[in-house]
């Protein structure tokens, strides 16, 4: 075998050449690093990914020039987060190098622009982002007029999985009128424990986890099951406190750049669910929320 070739799973110069890669994409701006003097290379110093990733500058040249030993999971993620990697890119890292991926960062709250704008350009369609530890991120109006006011909420009433088993919202209806909740709730232990196993040094997944388990008597009760498929709803029913039964189609949209999904909302052309969310629509989500409170 060459030197700085494939060693027990690692492929050196693979590894060498995304670092480099990913490296000469980033400016010192994107970084929070003054730009300084014009450059003779594009992107980064060798030396500032080592500041920035905590480890020696030497080991980082070696690894980028084939030479070094097989990093660390830990080092890998520092090098991760260095270079501002997706979680797809950190885990090809971490293939490079013949490592497990590790996730020792926190998931992700901050929604994109181009999905924020494309909430609000849906047409007859109730949409919203949530994270991977099922909070509300962004809706848009109709959404707000179907389920809830979500910018009266604190961040707490905007998770559903809270809404599904604790219930400690002041409207005393879990999600919203949903009917088919335990289906939901099965979705929620399920996607729960993979979210605790991408981001287990994540407190605030850890502590939503703990919250459940000590508040509701199910949720501890199907999380000891272990579950790793759920059957997905395709239709919801909401009973909708103003104006009745809505059946919408359910479609939900993985984001993986940011582990979010965005989750939309639609009624059959034509139908009478269809004429309700057009209601729902023009009256938007402040005149809903004036009328239930009434």
């Amino acid at each position: 075998m060459q030197p700085g070739g494939t060693l027990d799973g690692m492929d050196k110069h693979e590894l060498a050449a995304f670092l480099r890669s990913r490296r000469e994409r980033l400016h010192p701006e994107d970084v929070g690093m003054p730009s300084g003097p014009r450059r003779r290379t594009p992107g980064l110093r060798r030396e500032e990914v080592a500041v920035l990733a905590h480890i020696s500058t030497e080991y980082y040249v070696r690894l980028e020039q084939a030479r070094a030993p097989r990093p660390s999971g830990e080092v890998l993620a520092s090098i991760a987060a260095a270079l501002h990697l997706t979680d797809a890119q950190a885990d090809h890292l971490h293939v490079l190098a013949g490592v497990a991926p590790t996730r020792t960062a926190v998931h992700r709250r901050d929604v994109r622009p181009s999905i924020m704008t494309l909430l609000e350009r849906l047409p007859a369609t109730a949409g919203f982002v949530m994270s991977a530890a099922f909070e509300v991120l962004a809706w848009n109006e109709l959404a707000g007029a179907l389920m809830e006011d979500f910018a009266t909420l604190e961040s707490d009433e905007r998770n559903l999985a809270r809404r599904a088993f604790l219930d400690g919202h002041s409207t005393g209806t879990p999600l919203f009128g949903l009917e088919d909740v335990a289906s939901f709730r099965h979705h929620v232990v399920m996607e729960l424990h993979a979210t605790l196993g991408r981001y287990p040094s994540d407190p605030a997944v850890r502590a939503l986890v703990d919250d459940l388990r000590e508040g509701s008597g199910e949720f501890a009760r199907l999380w000891e099951q272990h579950d790793v498929q759920a059957r997905p709803a395709l239709t919801k029913t909401f009973r909708h406190p103003v104006v009745g039964p809505v059946t919408v189609d359910c479609d939900a949209l993985t984001l993986p750049d940011r582990d979010q999904h965005l989750v939309l909302y639609t009624a059959a052309p034509g139908s009478r669910d269809a004429e309700i969310m057009q209601l729902l629509a023009v009256l938007g989500p402040d005149q809903m929320h004036s009328t239930r409170s009434t």
